[in-house]
C-alpha cells in the first residue's frame, strides 16, 4: 500500500512540474505583456496581423494595420509586442571587434 501512495505523490510532482507550473509562468508572462502595451506599440496579434496601437481601452484595442485602417480587437488578441532590430543588434559591418 505505501508503495502506491509514492507512486500517485510522483505522479502528482510530476504533473505540477511538467504541465502546471510552465502554463502559469506563460499566463503570468502574457499578463504582464498586455499590462505593459502603450499606444504607438508596434505588435503582432495571435492571428498574424502586424499593426501600431492606435488606441487601448480596459478590454479592447485599435490597431492601425495599414494607413488609414483600423481595426478593433480584443486586447487579449496582441501576440506579442514587435522591438526595433536597430536597437537590439548592430549594422552590418559595424559589428564590435572588428579591426
Amino acid at each position: 500500500m505505501p508503495l502506491v501512495i509514492i507512486w500517485l505523490v510522483l505522479m502528482v510532482g510530476a504533473f505540477y512540474l511538467l504541465l502546471w507550473r510552465p502554463q502559469q509562468r506563460r499566463m503570468a508572462m502574457v499578463r504582464a505583456l498586455q499590462s505593459s502595451l502603450r499606444q504607438g506599440d508596434e505588435v503582432l496579434t495571435t492571428s498574424g496581423i502586424y499593426a501600431r496601437v492606435v488606441r487601448l481601452g480596459d478590454d479592447d484595442a485599435e490597431l492601425e494595420v495599414a494607413p488609414g485602417t483600423v481595426i478593433h480587437v480584443a486586447r487579449g488578441a496582441i501576440g506579442q509586442v514587435l522591438t526595433d532590430h536597430d536597437e537590439t543588434f548592430d549594422a552590418p559591418g559595424e559589428a564590435s571587434g572588428a579591426g
